[in-house]
């Protein structure tokens, strides 16, 4: 085994001769690694006797050992080295440091946050709802029928035959209606799931649903509140239109358009007073009335920032995030 203490004295010789880090790596990679000089001298253990071959097998490892540990020390030296000469070098203190730059808020969770912000403070009470919903609470429950198209393939994502991905907010006012006491007055933010992708629309986005049942509530208070809020979120500097429209789940239903820079009305909204079929489902007396509105964050995102492709706001892109 002569040969192997020559290759060990060979090896120091080598290790010695690297001055940084990445040159001591290729010369270990050339001897231990696994296609390394003492890597492959285990090839030969087949071809020897069996007390030969345990004798050879375990000077095979010491020296694999030894040279793992003279690298070790060697990779050391090398980083102390470095260090020193790190250290000698010149430092200007008058030059400034490095500045860290802050990141920011996602432009849907700053307007879910802004929004939250004006609800909280007319005494809405914040809550979250489950995102994997049964057909009862989402469909039914809110008065849409079995032949509503928003039911088929087409508009909703099946997971089973009762089961689906939300479509609306919505269903967070289905179930609390039947077990939260009445006067109540809830907002609710989350993830919707709808089958449809363009400029405007996206398989999943973000909507928040807010509804209020108590005594003397007028179609007059519904009004109020979203313009305030539109204002509120603007700064009085956007021009908005309500439009009447329908909904299964409201009567007088409303949508709410925003006036963008290019001249065109955007809707963001949808509202209406709480049908009082899913009133008198929930067993709430005739003497209370409901308002509800159903907020899209996505769309006041593109108002807000003056986007022109929903699609932005889900790209990752650093360059479009750090202007918002």
């Amino acid at each position: 085994m002569l040969f192997l203490h020559k290759l060990l004295l060979h090896i120091k010789l080598y290790i010695y001769k690297p001055n940084t880090i990445k040159e001591l790596e290729v010369v270990r990679i050339n001897f231990i690694g696994k296609k390394g000089v003492i890597s492959n001298l285990l090839k030969f253990l087949n071809k020897l006797s069996i007390l030969k071959r345990s004798i050879f097998g375990i000077i095979v490892n010491e020296s694999k050992q030894i040279t793992q540990l003279l690298f070790t020390n060697r990779k050391s030296i090398i980083e102390s080295l470095t260090l020193e000469e790190r250290a000698k070098e010149e430092v200007d203190s008058s030059l400034p440091g490095r500045t860290i730059t802050i990141g920011s808020l996602h432009p849907i969770t700053d307007i879910i946050s802004k929004s939250e912000r004006f609800f909280l403070k007319l005494g809405f009470i914040a809550m979250s709802g489950i995102e994997i919903e049964d057909a009862f609470h989402n469909f039914e429950v809110l008065n849409i029928p079995k032949y509503h198209p928003s039911r088929t393939d087409h508009a909703t994502f099946w997971l089973t035959k009762k089961l689906l991905l939300r479509t609306q907010a919505s269903n967070m006012q289905s179930r609390l209606l039947t077990t939260q006491k009445i006067p109540i007055k809830v907002i609710s933010s989350g993830r919707v799931y709808r089958n449809d992708y363009n400029k405007t629309h996206t398989p999943t986005f973000h909507q928040m649903e807010g509804f209020l049942v108590d005594k003397t509530i007028s179609y007059s208070n519904l009004k109020t509140i979203v313009r305030d809020f539109i204002w509120f979120l603007f700064n009085n500097k956007i021009n908005l239109r309500f439009r009447p429209s329908y909904f299964p789940f409201t009567i007088l239903s409303t949508e709410v358009d925003l006036l963008s820079s290019t001249g065109t009305w955007i809707e963001v909204l949808g509202c209406g007073m709480i049908h009082p079929k899913i009133l008198n489902n929930a067993n709430i007396s005739s003497n209370y009335a409901g308002l509800a509105f159903g907020i899209g964050i996505e769309r006041l995102a593109m108002l807000y920032y003056n986007m022109n492709d929903i699609r932005l706001l889900y790209d990752n892109d650093l360059r479009f995030l750090k202007q918002c």
